[in-house]
């Protein structure tokens, strides 16, 4: 397999699991919202997130962090548009980095 159909491949994978988890964010959000604002540290959370989530997605490209950071983008409501252009390209860049290397 060359490093192309590899990138191409890794990627729209990925793509496809953070779109995923951004959903299951997003679905979640009716069951959470309700216990998460009934307390002083959820309700601080929660405003944060609202206020940096596409921030906070910068770093969405980090192996351990990236994921879990997908799935709050979607409970707390990040645009979709914003969530896919930020999270997908550093995605992408991060497999197009990793061929370089290799």
């Amino acid at each position: 397999m060359s490093k192309s159909d590899a990138l191409i491949y890794a990627s729209c994978g990925n793509v496809l699991a953070i779109i995923l988890n951004y959903f299951l964010g997003y679905l979640l959000y009716e069951k959470t919202k309700t216990k998460l604002l009934s307390s002083k540290m959820g309700a601080k959370a929660y405003r944060y997130g609202h206020k940096y989530g596409c921030y906070a997605l910068l770093l969405s490209w980090l192996p351990i962090i990236g994921d879990p950071l997908t799935l709050v983008a979607g409970l707390v409501r990040v645009k979709f548009i914003w969530f896919l252009l930020i999270a997908g390209t550093l995605r992408v860049a991060r497999y197009y980095f990793l061929t370089l290397v290799v």
